[in-house]
């Protein structure tokens, strides 16, 4: 599900996910899904939405690691543009109008 969309340079935009895990959860078996509902999101208006991403936030992940440094890419097809982070990490790239 896309939360909200960023408008980046050219008219085009990120879609943006955020999950928050307080306490371990079945939030965690969610990610996989999300990523790819985001990729196949991207893939029907290609022109428009340059990358996504899936932002983990809260504490109570125990594969937030596993996610944001990759774990899932050897797994999931056409999520290349569909990037992982950390709530950290999103904010901070945002704040440097990275995105």
């Amino acid at each position: 599900m896309v939360d909200f969309v960023v408008e980046v340079e050219g008219g085009t935009a990120c879609l943006v996910s955020v999950k928050w895990q307080q306490t371990s959860g079945t939030a965690e078996q969610k990610v996989p899904f999300e990523a790819i509902c985001l990729a196949e999101a991207m893939r029907s208006a290609p022109d428009r939405y340059v990358r996504a991403y899936l932002v983990l936030g809260g504490d109570g992940w125990t594969l937030r690691t596993y996610y944001t440094e990759g774990g899932l890419d050897d797994h999931l097809k056409h999520c290349d543009s569909v990037k992982i982070v950390k709530l950290e990490r999103f904010v901070a790239l945002a704040n440097q109008r990275r995105l």
